[in-house]
């Protein structure tokens, strides 16, 4: 695994084609299609400066995991490059549903009720409709958010028949003490049995495992920016 340089003298483009090249390799070694898997380049706690360095090497697919940051870093850089794609792939609060509607092209994050209905609510309002990733706790710990296993295909039907969302997605977190492997495998299993195509699993440490088990997108932030 590529392992980028820390802090702000990482080399960014350097970086991002190795991951490119790492996510081509270990997508043909899984007998799929290299498009078929989207690199999210996960910029959180770094400025615009290295964000630019990213879009300047043809990234445009970005990561962040607070609507409050995401509002003050990259309004200018869509101006700029309008192109993007961002995703927040980190927890949202419900009041801050309209601010991320409008900020971000997909929410990863739907994990509760109270969340979907504002989403819903938020896109009948707007006319803004990202797409939506339920997150799945595949691991089911107590600290971190998303749905349970045992009770994901009834969120889904939930977010589908009562608060009328179109579900694109699941994403997981796997505990990081793991392996992830077997959380990936059920995320997979959960999408098929459900009829969702995307699939965002994988981050710097264990993305090329991911892409084996079917990953649509991938979330890279230390390969590609180096330490926060």
């Amino acid at each position: 695994m590529n392992q980028a340089v820390p802090g702000m003298q990482a080399d960014v483009a350097a970086n991002l084609a190795a991951v490119r090249a790492q996510i081509v390799a270990a997508a043909l070694a899984a007998g799929r299609d290299p498009a078929a898997v989207k690199l999210v380049a996960v910029s959180k706690l770094h400025d615009a400066g290295v964000v630019r360095r990213a879009l300047a090497a043809g990234q445009r697919v970005f990561g962040e995991n607070r609507v409050q940051e995401a509002a003050e870093k990259w309004p200018a850089l869509r101006a700029a490059f309008a192109d993007l794609e961002l995703h927040l792939i980190g927890p949202l609060q419900t009041n801050k549903v309209r601010q991320a509607l409008a900020l971000f092209d997909v929410i990863e994050t739907v994990d509760r009720p109270k969340l979907a209905r504002a989403i819903a609510d938020g896109i009948a309002a707007t006319g803004r409709n990202p797409d939506l990733y339920v997150q799945i706790n595949t691991g089911e710990e107590a600290q971190k958010a998303g749905i349970a296993p045992s009770a994901a295909d009834a969120f889904i039907a939930q977010c589908r028949s009562e608060f009328g969302l179109k579900i694109s997605g699941l994403m997981c977190i796997p505990p990081h003490d793991a392996p992830p492997g077997p959380h990936f495998a059920l995320l997979a299993e959960i999408a098929g049995r459900n009829g969702i195509a995307g699939l965002s699993m994988g981050m710097s440490s264990d993305y090329e495992i991911a892409i084996g088990l079917g990953a649509t997108s991938v979330r890279v932030g230390t390969a590609i920016f180096g330490g926060r």
